[in-house]
């Protein structure tokens, strides 16, 4: 089911359509939060800390992210789970997300880490969608432009789709590896990311 989210209707929504459908669904929510990640780059031109990762300035990027109030945020009344799909060799953004996952409290978001090449039979037609599932009742395809920036989204209210994905995530996140292990062994030791190659 994965695989053909983009083949089931949906209705479109624009960037701030889309935040203003999502916060009344995500005050609603009677369910785990899923997150389904597959890009690899987004441009995150709001962000402080990726500004200065953009600007070469690693240093002040990891200040920027261990000052960010959002690391330390904890779910309160359900799960957050998050899978993330990673390719090799790791790009500059995800060095930069793993940072911010790392200082986050493991109680608000429990994240596991996923080789692409361990999806590789879903991606047969296309890359896996950008995923954000409430509960049992919303799910939103996320979307992004050819740069990487956040351009709305699709939000598909079937049930009996919303219940597939929400099993198929499961799986994909049982297979994968806990984040912490993976991000000590894959992303702690690298240096700074260049951006300029």
């Amino acid at each position: 089911m994965l695989e053909r989210i983009n083949e089931i209707s949906g209705v479109r929504l624009c960037a701030d359509g889309y935040l203003d459908d999502f916060w009344p669904n995500f005050r609603e929510i009677d369910d785990v939060l899923w997150k389904l990640e597959r890009i690899q780059s987004f441009r995150e031109a709001a962000v402080p800390s990726w500004v200065a990762t953009m600007e070469e300035d690693w240093e002040r990027s990891l200040k920027l992210i261990d000052h960010d109030p959002v690391a330390g945020c904890r779910a309160e009344g359900f799960v957050r789970r998050r899978v993330r799909v990673v390719e090799q060799p790791v790009t500059p953004y995800l060095r930069w997300e793993m940072h911010v996952l790392a200082l986050r409290d493991p109680a608000a978001e429990q994240v596991r880490v996923l080789d692409a090449r361990e999806v590789a039979d879903l991606e047969v037609r296309r890359r896996l969608p950008e995923l954000v599932v409430l509960g049992t009742s919303v799910m939103y395809e996320v979307t992004y432009d050819a740069e990487g920036t956040h351009s709305g989204a699709r939000r598909i209210d079937d049930r009996d789709v919303i219940a597939a994905c929400r099993g198929e995530l499961d799986k994909l996140y049982t297979a994968a590896e806990d984040f912490r292990s993976y991000y000590e062994r894959e992303i702690a030791p690298l240096p700074a990311p260049s951006l300029t190659g």
